[in-house]
């Protein structure tokens, strides 16, 4: 059985609330000595509570990483966006470093070069994706002579160095040499008994 509630109602100056007319004098009473408005979020909050609702909810923070201060609804976009001393990863070798360090980085990263496959060309990190959505697999003829010599050497793989030949008489040097250290290492490092 539901009952139509026509009871008149009046607006609680101290929350705003609408409350029963009937009930509006002890209401007043109990919400004015028990309740108090947020200066800033305008809750109601419990008196003995009020500190603890600021702290957790409005007070400054500040950022794990730098030690910024700031509000604590901007805290979470600027430790993913914002803060310098976020890790981020470098374009071109993935390598994780702090956001303030990676414009040096990638200075100094982007300028490696890679083989191009397709072309045989050396491409700088930096330049890598124009050069992917351009290049047609052509060897460019242009200022190519050391290349193409280089690509033939690709072909054979890296020259083998030749050993070197010992003569007799260096063996025989390097062997005296060696026994005399030898030698003077035992009689200078010799144990007295």
């Amino acid at each position: 059985m539901a009952v139509a509630s026509d009871q008149a109602t009046s607006i609680c100056t101290h929350c705003d609330r609408a409350i029963p007319s009937t009930n509006l004098d002890l209401h007043f009473a109990h919400c004015s000595r028990n309740l108090e408005k947020c200066k800033i979020c305008e809750d109601m909050v419990p008196r003995k509570f009020a500190e603890e609702h600021y702290l957790s909810t409005h007070a400054p923070v500040a950022c794990s990483l730098c030690s910024e201060t700031m509000d604590r609804e901007i805290l979470a976009v600027h430790k993913d966006e914002k803060c310098p001393k976020r890790i981020v990863t470098c374009d071109y070798c993935e390598f994780p470093l702090p956001a303030i360090d990676l414009f040096e980085h990638q200075e100094v990263c982007g300028n490696r070069t890679e083989l191009c496959r397709l072309c045989s060309r050396y491409i700088r990190l930096r330049e890598r994706d124009a050069h992917e959505g351009t290049c047609n697999g052509i060897i460019s003829s242009i200022a190519e002579s050391s290349r193409n010599a280089r690509a033939t050497e690709r072909e054979r793989g890296p020259p083998r160095r030749q050993p070197q030949e010992f003569s007799k008489k260096r063996l025989l040097f390097t062997i005296a040499i060696t026994g005399i250290a030898v030698l003077l290492g035992s009689l200078l490092f010799q144990r007295k008994v």
